[in-house]
Parts: structure tokens; sequence; C-alpha cells
């Protein structure tokens, strides 16, 4: 019930080079759950943004009135990976040794808000349900730990991918939740929710 909404939420999008350079932002408004409607979208070059530096943007909503205040910072990835099992961060065991001194009871204090990391290593999935069909599925799997998002690639035709890659994650918050989704692949239009599993943090 506001025509000028205040979130104040912060989200972090982990940027690649291979990845496209804008950053699509759509506003909806939501009636009740059956009923939404789009109040506009814009988009933000990310490379035209100066590097390592707040910046403020009023961004002016497409071809409907409004606009959307923002703040983006560009910065470096630390302590977020994506890599293949071979070359797992912590295989080397001098640098396992690193971590658990780094993390060690006297360490505590040095910096509060280093909390930890969690490596979550995707393997496979057995009997996806059939999206398609063929009788087979495009699947691939999203990683989401508080407002951070990871995903695989898609292995396409098979109801038993396997993605065999190694996930690096910074702990902002030891009560957060890791939800583990697969999704078929769909084209141009959304996906299709294959399955899920939610692990919070403290049961690890």
């Amino acid at each position: 019930k506001s025509a000028n909404p205040q979130w104040r939420e912060q989200f972090d999008f982990h940027y690649f080079s291979d990845r496209r350079d804008m950053l699509d932002i759509e506003v909806w408004r939501k009636d009740n759950k059956k009923h939404e409607e789009l109040l506009g979208t814009c988009q933000v070059d990310i490379t035209a943004l100066p590097m390592k530096q707040t910046n403020r943007l009023e961004l002016p909503l497409e071809k409907h009135p409004g606009s959307l205040l923002m703040l983006i910072a560009v910065a470096p990835c630390t302590g977020v990976s994506i890599s293949d099992l071979c070359v797992c961060p912590l295989g080397d065991p001098s640098e396992r040794q690193q971590i658990s001194q780094r993390y060690c009871i006297k360490n505590s204090f040095r910096n509060i808000k280093d909390i930890g990391f969690l490596q979550v290593k995707v393997l496979k999935a057995v009997d996806l349900l059939a999206a398609d069909f063929s009788g087979k599925s495009d699947p691939f799997c999203v990683l989401e730990l508080g407002n951070d998002m990871l995903q695989t690639h898609t292995v396409y035709k098979n109801l038993n991918p396997e993605w065999n890659k190694v996930f690096t994650f910074p702990i902002k918050d030891i009560h957060d939740v890791l939800e583990v989704t697969v999704f078929d692949e769909d084209g141009d239009k959304p996906p299709d929710f294959l399955g899920k599993v939610a692990i919070p943090l403290l049961s690890v």
C-alpha cells in the first residue's frame, strides 16, 4: 500500500567475466497471491560503473512512471568460487591447515565479520523427474545461502546428471540455511522446478 516503498535490502551477485554485462531489474506490484503486475523495468551497465566504490544510482523505469534508487558497488569477489573437483580449493592439506589456524579459538575475535565459509561439492542427481516430452530433462542446480546464489551448468537430456562442481560461499550468518534446488532449463521460458532440499548450517 505504498507508492514510495523502502526495501533497504542488500543482495550479492557474483559477477564473472563470462557473464552478460547488464543487470536487469524488474519492479512488480502484488495484489494478492494470484495477481501480479509489472510496474517497470530498468538496466544497469555493470562495465560502466567505477570499481571499488559505492555508486548511487537513480534509475527511471522504462515506459512507466517512477524511478528506483539503488546503491551498487562493484568489487573483486572474495571467498566465493566455482571450481572442478580436480582443483578443489580445500584439496591441499597445507591450505586446510592454514584455514584451521585462521579459525582457531585464539583468533575468534580478530575479525568478527569473518565467520567462516562453506564448501559444497555438487556431484550428481539421480532419477529426476522427466520435464520434457522426450522423457528427459535439462537439469541444472542452484545453490543459495542468504542472498548469495551460484549455479551449475546445464546437463542436457539427462535424468541422472553429473555436475562435479565445487562451490565456496562466505558465511555471514551461522543461522542461514543452504537451499539446493534443481531446475529444468526450458529455453526462453522460466525453468521448471524439479526438486529442492534445505540444509541449516547449524546441522552441518
